[in-house]
């Protein structure tokens, strides 16, 4: 089971907020990079969080230096809707891209970028809301209903060749009351592939709940980290305590 913190990046540096309104401005990246390799962390998530809605490309010589500086697997979404900014974020240090927006545009885009560089390196991003009991998949940093429900469309990532999916509740999000264990239930029983359970972690209890009641894979979190006293080794030593099987150093 990995522990895994995402940084939210915008032109101002890290933010962070509640249902997707990041707009607390907590850290800048390089600094934040620097101590998460001190911290015995799995992985780092980046998601360039205007990319999308600007229509513009990823800052490859930004992710080119944060990729110098980071010694775990790095993932980078934001933004990505061709093959050609899959594999210049490649070429400037990315070990994975997340995908979210443009996969609802052209889902075949999942499918050449798994056939080109692997589908290790095509993380499916999926961002719900649940509404009236059912859970709708969203686009354009959870503003859009897609019209997709979570079930339908992480089978459909998974068979386009995706080889994981960031899964995160937009309602939960920056709250710290809890993962969406259902959602969490939901996705992982109809997929094979991993799944990375995102919002809501507030202690590393909710983070054991994700991974032995939900199934998740590993646990992706940001709030926890930014304003309480709680560190990736601790979540790591409290996991495996309580009988998740982590890698410690």
């Amino acid at each position: 089971m990995r522990v895994i913190p995402t940084l939210l990046y915008k032109s101002v540096g890290l933010v962070k907020g509640v249902g997707f309104n990041s707009w607390r401005r907590v850290d800048t990246v390089l600094p934040a990079i620097k101590v998460y390799n001190m911290r015995e962390v799995d992985e780092l998530i980046l998601l360039d969080i205007e990319a999308t809605n600007e229509k513009r490309d990823p800052d490859y010589d930004e992710i080119r230096d944060f990729s110098r500086e980071c010694f775990v697997p790095f993932c980078v979404g934001g933004g990505i809707c061709n093959i050609e900014q899959i594999r210049q974020l490649l070429r400037a240090g990315a070990d994975k891209v997340a995908i979210n927006t443009a996969a609802y545009n052209d889902i075949a885009l999942i499918t050449e970028g798994a056939d080109l560089f692997g589908s290790q390196c095509i993380v499916a991003s999926i961002d719900c809301r649940n509404i009236d009991g059912e859970y709708h998949c969203f686009s354009n940093d959870g503003t859009v209903d897609t019209g997709y429900m979570v079930e339908e469309w992480a089978k459909k990532v998974v068979d386009a060749g995706a080889g994981e999916i960031l899964l995160t509740s937009v309602e939960r999000d920056g709250t710290m009351q809890g993962y969406d264990i259902e959602l969490i239930r939901r996705v992982t029983s109809c997929v094979s592939v991993p799944v990375i359970a995102s919002g809501g972690a507030g202690n590393y209890e909710h983070m054991r709940e994700a991974v032995m009641d939900g199934g998740a894979s590993a646990v992706a979190a940001a709030s926890i980290y930014h304003f309480t006293e709680q560190t990736p080794r601790e979540a790591k030593e409290y996991l495996q305590e309580h009988g998740v099987a982590v890698r410690l150093m």
